[in-house]
């Protein structure tokens, strides 16, 4: 039996068990424009991180400053919004930064 016939095999049987039937986004198409936009030597590390639940630092820094968005739209003091808003330009100064890096690595 080769390699392609024995994972349609064991994929049939999953599908029988069940195994399937409560997955996350079940019946909706999949969106790989993420992974497409992201550049080719990239994407499968990305992908294995992913997979194992570990986000990236610039994922985390994206996660941050929208969290402290949120913050800042349910901050009405004056004192604590400008403290919020000068983390946000903080965390995005260090976002750009990495991103400045990795382009330059790319191109290097």
């Amino acid at each position: 039996m080769g390699l392609e016939k024995a994972v349609e095999a064991i994929i049939r049987e999953a599908q029988e068990r069940g195994d399937f039937d409560n997955l996350k986004n079940k019946g909706k198409p999949i969106d790989l424009s993420a992974y497409f936009e992201m550049p080719e030597d990239l994407r499968m590390a990305y992908s294995l991180l992913k997979n194992a639940d570990v986000v990236s630092p610039e994922v985390e820094l994206l996660q941050e400053i929208a969290a402290l968005k949120e913050r800042l739209a349910t901050t009405y003091e004056e004192a604590p919004r400008n403290h919020i808003k000068k983390l946000i330009h903080d965390k995005q100064m260090q976002f750009n930064i990495m991103l400045e890096r990795q382009k330059k690595h790319r191109k290097g």
